[in-house]
């Protein structure tokens, strides 16, 4: 069961779903347990991060700053 658990935890976390959606979803009180256990699962959270970023300030052709 607990692998089954660990598979669900990862594939939500691996689609961007958030700790606090998780933690619910396991039937965790506290978020930050769910956190402290699932947190390895995590690694692409700053690649995320950072195409967030960029995303949010990459000119659009709407504003006449983007190359061909």
């Amino acid at each position: 069961m607990h692998a089954l658990r660990h598979f669900y935890a990862s594939a939500l976390l691996d689609a961007g779903e958030s700790i606090k959606a998780l933690a619910s979803y396991l039937g965790h009180s506290d978020p930050g347990f769910t956190l402290r256990v699932y947190r390895h699962l995590m690694p692409a959270s700053e690649e995320r991060t950072r195409n967030a970023i960029d995303r949010l300030f990459r000119p659009t052709p709407a504003d006449g700053s983007e190359t061909a």
